[in-house]
C-alpha cells in the first residue's frame, strides 16, 4: 500500500510539473497542426518552422460538387504515420447507388506518385478519408517539399463499371501557395544509361540493386513528353542468356516523369545458377495506353551490361 501511495503522489507531482511547463513538453516538440480554414499553424508550431522554414498554408478545397457527389480536401498532415497525407471529405448524394471514389493518377512536383486511394461510399452516406503518399522514391530522390500535389479524381457506380463516370476532376493542391510551386528536375548522372530518348519518351537506367524482398532490381527514370498516357513494358527478357521475365510494366501520365523498378525474383536466379548479372536482354515497348491500334512509340530489343 505504501508503494502504491508513493507512486500516486509521484505521478501527481509529475502531472503538475507538465501542466505548469507546457511550453517545453517533449511530446509536442517538432509537431505542427494545420488549420484548414485559416491556414495558420497552431500553438504547437515546431522550433524549426518558427525559425523560418516553409510554413504550410491551406484553405479547404471543393473538388467536385454536383447532383451526385461531393469531394472536399479539408486539411494537410505532412507528418502522418502513413506518409504525407491529405484529409478528404466524401459524400454520395445518390439515393440508391454505391459510388467508388478513386484517384486515377497523382503527381508530386510533376513526378508521378500513387497514393493507392479508392473507397466506396454507400447511397446517401458520407465519409472522412485520407490520401497518403508513402512512396520512398520521392524522398530518395530529394523530393521532400511537396509544393504541387496534382490529383485526378474519378467517381463511378461500384456495381456498373460500364456506366459513365459520375465525376472526373483534376485538382492541384499548393501547400506553400501556387507561387511557390516547383517542378522536379533530375540532374544527369555519370552512371546513367540512356536506353531511349526520342521526341515522345525517355528511359534511363539509373542503377542496379539487390533487394531482399524484390530480388535483383533495375532502377529506371521514365519521361513522358506527350499529351497522352504512355505504357512502358518488356517482353522476351533474358539474364545471362537464360529466359527470365520480370513481368514489368509501368504507365506514366501525360507530361509526367516517374521512378520505376524492374525486378527479378531470387528463385529465377537460383533456378538458372545466376550469381552475377553480366547481361540483360529484353524487348522494350512504349505505346499509347488508351489506343492499342496506334503505332508504338518504341519497340526494340535493348541490351544492358550492369
Amino acid at each position: 500500500m505504501k508503494r502504491l501511495a508513493t507512486l500516486l503522489i509521484s505521478l501527481s507531482l509529475l502531472l503538475s510539473l507538465v501542466a505548469c511547463g507546457g511550453e517545453s513538453t517533449p511530446s509536442n516538440a517538432g509537431t505542427a497542426s494545420v488549420s484548414a480554414s485559416s491556414g495558420e499553424l497552431s500553438e504547437n508550431e515546431s522550433v524549426e518552422e518558427s525559425k523560418g522554414e516553409k510554413e504550410v498554408t491551406f484553405e479547404e478545397i471543393t473538388v467536385v460538387d454536383n447532383e451526385q457527389c461531393l469531394i472536399k480536401i479539408t486539411g494537410i498532415e505532412p507528418d502522418n504515420m502513413w506518409g504525407y497525407t491529405l484529409k478528404t471529405y466524401l459524400e454520395n448524394k445518390s439515393a440508391d447507388k454505391t459510388f467508388m471514389f478513386s484517384i486515377d493518377s497523382a503527381a508530386i512536383n510533376g513526378v508521378q506518385a500513387d497514393p493507392f486511394f479508392a473507397t466506396e461510399v454507400a447511397a446517401g452516406k458520407k465519409s472522412n478519408e485520407e490520401i497518403s503518399f508513402s512512396d520512398s522514391n520521392l524522398s530518395a530522390n530529394g523530393i521532400d517539399d511537396f509544393t504541387d500535389i496534382e490529383l485526378s479524381f474519378r467517381v463511378y457506380d461500384s456495381n456498373d463499371w460500364s456506366a459513365d463516370s459520375v465525376a472526373r476532376e483534376t485538382v492541384h493542391v499548393y501547400p506553400f501557395g501556387e507561387e511557390s510551386a516547383t517542378a522536379f528536375v533530375r540532374e544527369n548522372q555519370s552512371t546513367d544509361t540512356v536506353v531511349v530518348d526520342n521526341d515522345s519518351a525517355t528511359v534511363i537506367v539509373t542503377g542496379y540493386s539487390e533487394d531482399s524482398i524484390w530480388g535483383y532490381t533495375v532502377n529506371l527514370y521514365l519521361i513522358n513528353k506527350t499529351d497522352k498516357e504512355l505504357t512502358y513494358s518488356v517482353d522476351e527478357a533474358s539474364v545471362n542468356g537464360f529466359m527470365a521475365d520480370p513481368f514489368w510494366a509501368s504507365s506514366v501520365s501525360a507530361g509526367k516523369v516517374a521512378f520505376a523498378s524492374m525486378s527479378w525474383s531470387t528463385s529465377d536466379f537460383e533456378e538458372n545458377d545466376i550469381t552475377t548479372v553480366e547481361e540483360i536482354e529484353m524487348k522494350l515497348r512504349i505505346y499509347n495506353s488508351d489506343d492499342w491500334s496506334a503505332d508504338d512509340i518504341f519497340n526494340e530489343t535493348v541490351t544492358l551490361n550492369p
